[in-house]
């Protein structure tokens, strides 16, 4: 009973809410309908007031509105438009509006064109009693044009002449200039009044963000490929955004706007120059460059400039500045240059560098100027961006260069005034001496010689070069003359590093259009010995990221030195000596190799990256680049290479042992210890490497071999057949041959050592026979591909085979007597990978006939188009003429004065790379699957020469004779042996003792460790005793040989030899005479062991 009472009730009181909540619903939904009524009657109301409005406004411009853009010749009174233009601009909807307030803008242009009080249209504003209201007006109406002037395309004609319309507008009330009505004498004591108004409708223009409207239109009218608005519309932009800043003396804060927003539009300065030079002329009146760099130059002016200006926008505000720079170069910018121009440019670069990244990624976009950038681009900044490099291109023409380093040069118009002091002290001292000796005074001259030499502080540096200052003076970093230059290398070195698409545009103004390099080079001479090596390394240690100014000037030097070396052909560098000469060269190698050693040995830098350091690679850039220059051509001697504090035995110990200097010396500068240890090296690398893959009798009981059958006939066809396909591990492991000859039958014996170099130099000699046409020889008789050795079957197959076996002769210690050309071998080191690799250095090994021809061409004074020549090569192909362009369409290009430098180093690559570059890297992929290429990294191209075929020095007769081995009887106090040793020493020449280690050898050169490292070791053997009867220089032996001896007297065979074994076979000839005779014959013969 309780429950259904308890029901009832809740059902009672949900229905009563139910109700409340339907009341109050409906409540609510009245008063949304009032409201609703409301706004719908307020917004007719306003329409029909609206319309009322724009009727009138209609009635009073009729005529106007129904021409195009005129207005009547009638203007109608000025304070009947202001009454119902007030209502307009008030009600003003850009949807509806835009026309009429157009009319309105051409009759506001128009009204101050007149002098009448009654149709002026600022004569309202006269009125003390429409004063207020008419300047609010006035800023609406100012206002609506810059926002309609926001969205105007420049490139629609109709458009285009509404922004000068507007703008024309802007201009006429911002300044009283203009006014007509102004002219008369009655109204000039108002002008001060008017000028206040004007003021103030220009503060609020650009409280409202005139400078935003002036930006936009600029940037739509000049980013493009061809700008939209014409010279008095930028020249009215312009007069637009300096009339707030003069107005307001130049404040901060009107120069912030004005950077930012103007001086930041890309290439604005270029444009003005071309079609609105009045306004570049403003720039110039108003003395705006100087202003703006005083203002950037503080630190919180730029952090704020920062903070507004992206990336990319920072980096036209620089391009702009650069260009005023260059516009006042003979006005405001010297006194300018430095610090305050030099510290803008410097910072500004930096803040471009942020947004710098080292690699390409998703997130990534390649910018021209900066590389890959990691903002995105918009439209109008792409379209720019040549001409904006063309403005950053003035940063590193002649004339700015010639300003920003003035320090530098009157440092060297001090410093050779004062070497011409020194040197008429020093004759007229000298003169004093001379006359004191002729008296006897031999102690006194003595005395005032050291004197002088302590004056002049002439000292001897570690490269044997005397260095005393500049020609007499000495500096010190951080003096002032000293900082100031490295200050302004810093600002160029950081353009280097952010620009750096335009690395070597920068480079090569540094280089070209100043005497800057040379300049620095006699600054660092100045530094004290060895170019401030001590002062260096001192501040090196207290500064290891290398951030202070005076590395920054290390670095330029070096980066300006390596393009400018890089350039220079032979002729240049070592006839004309210019700018640097030989001596220069040679104390700047002698520093460099210094510094880097002892920057590393010393900790100077991290030894686990030193490819981080800004300053090692610069600087071994340079030294690298010269060491391969004197590779090519000496200009100074082998030992000027070394560091004669390194301690060979110590430093060797080091690298066994892995530390990490060590290791990194050796990779970076090998050249810093002797050749002979680099070759031990190598050799210890080969021993290493055997001992691990278990090539060697101490690693495994049973080392690894392969035998091979090889016709005689066949030499070439069969080991290709039998070895080609054969594993690098396999091939570097022993190889037996049994030899066939030519009847079909085995040849006795199967040698491990001594038959494996006979097939290895036949082969050899086959392949690179020119008959074979797989390799070709220069005039001066040195081996290369040959680019027709398409016409051999299966050619690169026998290249890569060819690598192989050379490689193979390399790693076992074989020398093989093949020169090569240099430029051949540069490629297989890899050196023409480098970035410096100039392939016109490397013509003369190839064609020197045509290197002197394109040496002419390029130092052609006349016009090269004269010659005819266009970027194309005719070969003669199998009596075929063949054009061979060298870049696309080259036919029809013609070799000009501009274009002759890229000609010149095109023919040279097409003839020593694109026309053997597949025969190339097969024959490298072979070597290299033999040779480590990191242990071909120790030495350069005549090293590398020379460990292939030997060393290029004489005979060492002594070593030869101490390393040799007897058979048959033979024994080194032997008379004939005597007499062999005692022919070679006195009675053959230098070619003839080259001739007879070919003969027994099979190569005229020795080995490059001496002959303890030929293999097999050099053996004599009498000729009478059989193999079989050989056991060498025993007792037994000699008693044997010694009957067998006297049995006759062989004055009819020849001497012999088994090159395979490097074994002679000498009959005991009974007079030295005939042994002379024999000999000689038998080595000019050019025969070996069947000579007999």
């Amino acid at each position: 009973m309780f429950g259904t009472q308890e029901s009832n009730r809740g059902a009672f009181l949900e229905a009563t809410r139910e109700a409340r909540e339907e009341r109050a619903a409906e409540r609510r939904r009245e008063e949304a309908a009032i409201k609703l009524q409301t706004c719908i009657r307020r917004w007719l109301l306003q329409c029909s007031q609206d319309k009322k409005v724009r009727e009138k406004f209609d009635l009073l411009f009729e005529k106007e509105l129904a021409q195009s853009d005129q207005i009547a010749p009638s203007l109608p009174s000025a304070i009947d438009v202001f009454v119902q233009a007030t209502d307009f601009i008030k009600i003003f909807k850009k949807e509806k509006d835009v026309r009429r307030f157009e009319v309105f803008t051409r009759y506001l242009v128009a009204s101050m064109d007149s002098d009448s009080v009654k149709l002026s249209y600022v004569s309202v504003g006269m009125n003390k009693e429409l004063t207020v209201q008419w300047i609010q007006h006035m800023k609406d109406v100012l206002f609506i044009a810059c926002k309609l002037l926001k969205g105007l395309q420049a490139e629609i004609s109709i458009e285009n002449r509404l922004i000068s319309l507007y703008l024309h507008l802007l201009l006429t009330f911002t300044a009283t200039n203009t006014w007509r009505i102004l002219r008369g004498d009655n109204f000039e004591p108002l002008r001060p009044a008017l000028n206040k108004l004007t003021e103030n409708l220009l503060a609020d223009l650009v409280s409202r963000g005139l400078y935003t409207t002036l930006n936009s239109v600029l940037v739509r009218g000049l980013c493009r490929g061809r700008i939209a608005i014409r010279g008095p519309a930028i020249t009215t932009v312009i007069t637009l955004a300096l009339r707030p800043l003069i107005a307001a003396q130049y404040s901060d804060k009107l120069l912030s706007l004005t950077t930012i927003h103007i001086l930041s539009i890309p290439a604005l300065v270029h444009h003005l120059g071309t079609v609105a030079p009045e306004a570049l002329q403003m720039f110039h009146k108003h003395g705006i460059f100087e202003r703006v760099v005083e203002f950037v130059q503080t630190e919180q002016n730029l952090r704020i400039i920062f903070n507004t200006l992206e990336g990319s926008y920072a980096l036209c505000l620089l391009a702009n500045l650069i260009h005023l720079a260059y516009e006042e170069r003979e006005s405001a910018f010297p006194t300018l240059a430095f610090p305050k121009f030099n510290y803008v440019v410097t910072r500004l670069l930096e803040k471009c560098g942020e947004y710098v990244t080292t690699k390409q990624s998703s997130l990534t976009q390649w910018h021209p100027v900066l590389g890959w950038f990691s903002r995105p681009l918009d439209q109008h900044l792409n379209e720019s961006l040549s001409l904006v490099k063309t403005q950053l291109q003035l940063l590193w023409c002649g004339p700015l260069i010639k300003l920003m380093f003035s320090t530098l040069t009157n440092v060297i118009k001090e410093q050779d005034v004062s070497l011409s002091e020194s040197s008429n002290s020093v004759y007229n001292t000298s003169s004093s001496v001379s006359a004191a000796s002729s008296f006897g005074s031999i102690s006194s001259s003595s005395i005032i010689r050291k004197a002088l030499e302590r004056k002049l502080g002439t000292s001897s540096n570690v490269g044997s070069v005397k260095v005393s200052g500049v020609r007499g003076s000495t500096r010190k970093l951080g003096s002032p003359e000293i900082s100031t230059v490295a200050m302004v290398c810093s600002m160029y070195h950081t353009a280097i590093t952010t620009l750096s698409p335009l690395r070597m545009d920068i480079l090569t103004g540094l280089c070209y259009k100043s005497d800057m390099v040379y300049h620095l080079w006699l600054i660092l001479q100045s530094l004290g010995p060895l170019c401030g090596l001590k002062s260096f390394l001192d501040l090196l240690s207290v500064s290891m990221k290398a951030t202070a100014p005076e590395f920054h000037l290390l670095m330029l030097f070096c980066d300006s030195t390596t393009h400018l070396v890089t350039v220079l052909d032979d002729l240049e560098m070592y006839e004309h000596q210019k700018p640097f000469s030989i001596t220069d060269y040679s104390a700047m190698a002698s520093f460099l190799n210094n510094f880097i050693y002892k920057m590393i040995h010393n900790h100077l830098i991290d030894v686990r990256n030193v490819q981080g350091s800004g300053l090692f690679i610069s600087v071994h850039t340079l030294l690298m680049l010269l060491y391969t220059r004197n590779a090519r051509r000496k200009y100074v001697p082998n030992n000027h290479w070394l560091i004669k504090e390194c301690r060979v035995s110590s430093f060797m110990a080091d690298f066994e042992r892995g530390k990490r200097t060590a290791q990194v010396l050796l990779s970076k500068m090998p050249h810093i210890i002797p050749h002979e240890e680099r070759v031990l090296l190598f050799r210890r690398h080969v021993s290493k490497e055997k001992s691990v893959l278990g090539l060697t009798d101490a690693a495994c009981a049973a080392p690894q071999s392969t035998l091979i059958t090889i016709r005689r006939a066949r030499l070439v066809e069969d080991g290709y057949r039998q070895l080609a396909s054969l594993s690098p591990q396999g091939l570097k492991g022993l190889i037996r041959v049994r030899f066939i000859n030519e009847q079909g039958l085995d040849e006795a014996g199967i040698d491990q050592d001594g038959v494996f170099k006979e097939f290895l130099e036949e082969t050899l000699k086959k392949v690179f026979d020119p008959s074979l046409n797989l390799f070709r020889l220069t005039s001066e008789e040195r081996l290369y591909p040959s680019p027709t050795s398409s016409l051999t079957e299966n050619h690169l197959q026998l290249f890569e085979f060819t690598g192989r076996m050379l490689g193979k002769a390399v790693y076992e210690g074989i020398v093989i007597d093949c020169p090569f050309a240099s430029f051949f071998l540069s490629q297989v080191l890899g050196e023409h990978q480098s970035s410096l690799y100039s392939s016109i250095d490397e013509l003369p090994s190839l064609d020197p006939e045509l290197y002197k021809s394109l040496t002419y061409i390029k130092h052609y004074d006349g016009d090269v188009s004269d010659l005819d020549l266009t970027f194309s090569y005719d070969e003669d192909y199998l009596g075929q003429i063949i054009t061979h362009e060298l870049r696309p369409g080259g036919k029809a290009i013609a070799v000009t004065n501009d274009n002759k430098i890229v000609y010149i180093h095109l023919m040279a690559h097409f003839k020593m790379h694109t026309q053997i570059r597949e025969q190339v890297i097969s024959f490298i992929r072979g070597f290299r699957s033999i040779i480590n290429p990191d242990w071909l990294s120790l030495f350069s191209v005549p090293e590398f020469q020379r460990l292939i075929s030997g060393d290029n020095v004489a005979v060492d007769l002594k070593d030869l004779r101490r390393h040799t081995q007897y058979y048959g009887g033979f024994h080194d106090k032997h008379r004939v042996v005597c007499w062999l040793w005692d022919i070679l020493e006195k009675d053959f020449k230098e070619e003839e003792r080259a001739l007879f280690l070919k003969f027994v050898t099979s190569c005229s050169k020795p080995p490059l460790l001496g002959f303890t490292h030929l293999e097999p070791p050099f053996s004599i053997r009498c000729v009478e005793v059989g193999d079989d009867e050989d056991t060498g220089d025993t007792i037994g032996s000699v008693i044997r040989g010694f009957f067998a001896i006297r049995k006759r007297d062989p004055v009819n065979r020849l001497p012999t030899s088994s090159t395979c074994f490097n074994l002679l076979k000498l009959p005991n000839y009974q007079k030295k005479s005939t042994l002379r005779e024999k000999l000689r014959y038998a080595i000019t013969s050019n025969t070996g062991f069947e000579l007999s």
